[in-house]
């Protein structure tokens, strides 16, 4: 019998938070900055695919935009 989706996605976020404050050599206050810092950037991030997508552009796969094709053309 397998364990409750919400033990496993507990079991992963209590392994990630301990590899966090690892590399952190422990310091909490540290471990905080670096996921506010982190968290800031992919905000950021977020935000240019919203506005390249509003303007009509859509990253490629490598992550320059690429105009998306004209759905009024004929």
């Amino acid at each position: 019998m397998s364990a409750p989706s919400h033990l496993t996605d507990n079991s992963r976020y209590e392994q990630a938070c301990d590899q966090a404050i690892a590399m952190c050599d422990g310091n909490l206050r540290s471990t905080i900055k670096a996921l506010i810092m982190a968290n800031e950037y992919l905000e950021a991030e977020l935000q240019e695919l919203q506005a390249a997508v509003a303007a009509g552009c859509a990253p490629t796969s490598r992550g320059e935009p690429s105009a998306l094709p004209n759905s009024n053309a004929a």
